[in-house]
């Protein structure tokens, strides 16, 4: 089998940032995916990984493209790669790490180690744990290139395209390190899903009232912490399904407070603690979901 290269553009500041990949097409998949939609190359999979208390998802887009975004605090990310990638496929275009907290980068290590890495993208802040180190020595080592992303900045791969909402283009040093996390919208085909890191109140106001938020899918903000998803950004987004990155924690995530205002917004709740690693499935019609 051949190798298929492509173009996968990164949008920063009206400058495009142009990587030419090569990337093994895979020949195979889930067979009762192929049965079910006989079209999986066309499809859109957004996963939300069950890797315990932390969050990361993937984005798949048609074509095999990858955006892994955070990665959890374990190795425990790696077997959930292994589900949603062929075995042969060894590469991932993009890492995005939403913030340095350890719970959201720790995995990423090991992805590092296991994977070959296009490039990855934070919001250049530095972490404060010392496996930040690890992480930052280990993208040096491979000579990964990285980027710091701002508002504005988008990625765009064909007809989909991802715009970084936050953090702002000058954003204080002295913002907590949750509300400094990189908040991503993808848009493609008529479907909308919306990432949040761990932002907390006041960064959802400020998005509510400066974007339309409206999409279908929400990964919810700081596992469900009582400090986030608050009722003027719930209407704002209005979604269908959320998800909560969630395992066991000594902190009451999620919260019934936050659970509460989903439900009140009509939003039906997927946790990873629950439902396992969440798989959605966009085929430009329908939206479906599955999980463990």
């Amino acid at each position: 089998m051949a190798d298929r290269p492509y173009k996968c553009c990164y949008m920063k500041n009206n400058q495009y940032f142009y990587s030419s990949l090569l990337i093994l097409a895979a020949t195979n998949g889930f067979i009762w995916y192929v049965i079910l939609f006989n079209n999986g190359a066309e499809n859109l999979e957004l996963w939300f990984f069950d890797v315990g208390q932390g969050d990361s998802q993937m984005i798949n887009l048609p074509g095999d493209v990858q955006i892994l975004i955070d990665g959890g605090r374990s190795p425990k990310v790696l077997t959930e790669l292994a589900k949603a990638l062929a075995p042969q496929d060894r590469y991932i275009d993009l890492i995005i790490v939403t913030h340095p907290d350890f719970d959201h980068f720790g995995g990423l290590i090991d992805v590092l180690r296991t994977y070959e890495v296009g490039a990855v993208i934070t919001n250049g802040r530095s972490g404060k744990a010392t496996a930040w180190g690890d992480f930052e020595k280990i993208v040096k080592e491979k000579e990964i290139k990285t980027l710091i992303s701002r508002e504005g900045d988008k990625i765009v791969y064909e007809t989909a395209v991802i715009s970084v909402l936050s953090p702002s283009r000058t954003p204080s040093p002295e913002k907590a390190i949750n509300d400094s996390g990189i908040v991503l919208l993808l848009e493609r085909g008529g479907l909308r899903a919306l990432y949040t890191a761990d932002i907390g109140f006041d960064v959802e106001n400020q998005l509510a009232r400066k974007y339309d938020l409206s999409a279908q899918i929400l990964k919810v903000a700081h596992h469900g912490s009582k400090y986030s998803s608050n009722n003027e950004f719930l209407r704002g987004v209005n979604p269908s399904i959320s998800v909560i990155g969630v395992g066991k924690n000594s902190y009451g995530h999620p919260t019934n407070a936050a659970l509460n205002r989903l439900a009140d917004v009509g939003s039906q709740i997927f946790r990873t603690d629950l439902n396992g690693t969440i798989k959605a499935i966009f085929d430009g019609l329908k939206l479906k979901i599955y999980y463990n």
